[in-house]
């Protein structure tokens, strides 16, 4: 019995599962950002590091040094006797291997806008950008920051 699929369906046919398959991925890779993100900023949870993070982290903000380490480090500091918080995602995306997500985030009595990207490889983050701009009181235009 001969077989009712072309060779131009079949193409078709395989496009369409690469991309369904390249969509999923880029949903989970969204749902872990969020999640690590939550768990270890919103929820203060050091452990989440080992869970989340690639052992050969990568760190492109300067004020902290390559590796999961030394993240661990600052955040012990940075966490000590402060509450939880439910972490307020603006914004969440995906393109290919990065994952960009926009927050609001309360830094004492200052509001800032908050860009981290974060490169996955075989299911963990492996390397992070970050870009941290307070929320001014007056803005020239009628536009929100969020």
């Amino acid at each position: 019995m001969a077989s009712c699929v072309n060779s131009d369906t079949k193409a078709k046919l395989a496009t369409a599962d690469s991309l369904s398959k390249q969509a999923t991925m880029l949903s989970l890779n969204k749902k872990m950002v969020a999640e690590f993100y939550q768990e270890f900023f919103g929820d203060k949870n050091i452990a989440a590091l080992d869970k989340y993070l690639a052992p050969n982290y990568i760190q492109h903000n300067p004020g902290l040094p390559d590796g999961r380490e030394a993240l661990r480090q600052g955040a012990t500091v940075w966490f000590k006797g402060a509450p939880k918080t439910k972490i307020d995602i603006q914004h969440l995306s995906a393109d290919g291997d990065l994952v960009y997500i926009h927050l609001k985030s309360k830094m004492g009595d200052k509001t800032n806008s908050v860009i981290d990207i974060f490169r996955i490889e075989n299911g963990k983050i492996a390397e992070h950008w970050d870009v941290i701009q307070e929320v001014p009181e007056k803005s020239a235009n009628k536009h929100p920051m969020f």
